[in-house]
């Protein structure tokens, strides 16, 4: 057998049903590998041995007694630190919350619990979870294990590095604007956004509701080497919780659809540099060896005037120049150029014509959308529409700030308009991971998950990567 840290969740999940291997030894060498690699990328900021093997233990205590393990019968699961984790800060990255414990857990933290995960540690985020590097001042920099001096994506960031990694074959992240797929692309491994409603989420710790932006926008969803993983991972995930009131009881699974795609390499104008356009027609041509009729085609429906939209819908409502003080108390240098970058665009913030205007146009264009994807259900495009930028880019003057926005034009505008969307890495050993975007009509993950089980050549996992200095 190879080791256990390399094995997918499905595959250990089997193992620990069937008794061939216990829980506790799953979790061991899950601790043991976080040992040996976490130090040189920093993915995990915090980890409680003891919890982690009482968890696994209590999975084998179920078995032994001939109950059922859940469906994630002791997989290790890692849990981003903006949500929250009974007796765990929920830090989101910030100093100010280093002592912000919470008395209970999210849904998305109880629900992988119930189907049979072991909760391995918390991954890191840049402060305030809104930058596409992540760093910040209480837990430090995460770096990507495949290079160093590429980010690993952000807000997800040390989500997405620990799977690259091996540190547990599943990991939670979320999504609002790209934060969770823009990791897994960085990273070289897969990440759904999923619908929102389709997976609950609480923060018991936060001090007010989420703001109409992330109500609208904001998802929880998985990382992960295959597409199995995910598949088993969203499944768990979207249990029912009271506590969300947006949770959709919607089937996992939805009617048949034809095997139909429109690949779109330069969306909306979008400079898409040739090592992406060259992932995008792998992707494509994989598709096709796999039965699917792909289109190319020059345009799609509305895109670029959705990023104008989120900025609007995130901040309408709240004072932009109380989250702007925020920022500033906190002090992190990435956090403030990012919160500049939005107060030169909305000035004093969005009003509510603003904001009512941006509801008018978002649902002219989702209209358009879901008219679109009735032809194609499938949708290529790109993730980024350059490969993973160095480190700090971002922070390297104007023009690099502005090539930063503009690369992420789907990552952005998708969530105002609701969509599901996957991330799907396409390796190439030689070079810094890539990957294509595959998007879907609401609550039509399962076509996501279809085409990227035909992108990745049957399903075939992504290995972990040792890291550099590990």
């Amino acid at each position: 057998m190879n080791p256990l840290w390399t094995l997918t969740a499905t595959e250990i999940a089997a193992l620990v049903r069937g008794r061939q291997v216990s829980a506790r030894e799953v979790a061991s060498a899950a601790l043991a590998r976080l040992d040996a690699v976490n130090p040189a990328i920093n993915a995990v900021v915090a980890c409680r041995p003891g919890e982690v093997l009482a968890a696994a233990d209590a999975t084998d205590a179920r078995i032994a007694a001939g109950g059922d393990p859940g469906p994630l019968a002791g997989v290790p699961v890692t849990i981003k630190v903006n949500i929250d984790q009974k007796g765990h800060a929920t830090t989101n990255g910030l100093r100010a919350n280093r002592d912000l414990v919470a008395d209970g857990n999210s849904p998305v933290v109880d629900n992988l619990r119930v189907a049979g995960a072991t909760i391995l540690g918390r991954t890191n985020t840049p402060a305030f979870s809104m930058r596409w590097f992540t760093d910040n001042q209480l837990h430090g920099r995460t770096l990507n294990p495949r290079d160093a001096s590429v980010t690993p994506g952000g807000s997800s960031g040390g989500a997405a590095a620990a799977v690259a990694a091996g540190i547990g074959p599943i990991a939670h992240g979320n999504d609002i604007g790209g934060s969770l797929r823009y990791p897994a692309y960085a990273c070289g491994v897969h990440g759904l956004r999923p619908t929102p409603g389709r997976i609950a989420a609480f923060n018991g710790t936060a001090p007010t509701e989420p703001s109409i932006g992330a109500q609208l926008m904001s998802v929880q969803g998985p990382i992960a080497r295959c597409m199995s993983d995910l598949r088993l991972a969203l499944a768990a995930m979207s249990a029912p919780d009271a506590r969300d009131p947006w949770w959709v009881p919607a089937p996992l699974g939805g009617p048949d659809f034809p095997r139909r795609a429109a690949l779109c390499v330069r969306p909306d104008g979008l400079e898409t540099e040739p090592e992406v356009e060259a992932a995008l027609r792998a992707a494509s041509a994989r598709l096709v060896d796999d039965g699917w009729q792909v289109d190319e085609v020059d345009a799609l429906p509305p895109l670029r005037e959705m990023v104008s939209l989120q900025l609007i819908l995130m901040f309408g409502g709240d004072d932009i120049r109380a989250v702007r003080s925020a920022v500033y108390r906190e002090g992190d240098p990435g956090a403030i150029n990012t919160i500049e970058r939005v107060v030169s665009k909305l000035k004093d913030g969005p009003s509510l014509a603003d904001v009512s205007s941006a509801f008018r146009l978002r649902a002219a264009a989702l209209r358009k959308w879901l008219q679109y994807l009735e032809t194609w259900p499938a949708v290529l495009m790109p993730v980024s529409s350059r490969p993973p930028l160095p480190q700090d880019f971002d922070l390297q003057g104007l023009h690099n700030g502005n090539l930063t926005s503009e690369a992420q034009l789907t990552q952005v505008s998708l969530p105002v308009l609701g969509l599901p969307a996957l991330a799907v890495a396409v390796r190439d050993p030689e070079k810094i991971p890539s990957g294509v975007q595959v998007v879907a009509s609401r609550f039509r993950e399962d076509i996501l998950l279809a085409a990227g089980h035909s992108i990745t050549g049957q399903d075939t996992p992504i290995l972990p990567v040792t890291p550099f200095d590990a």
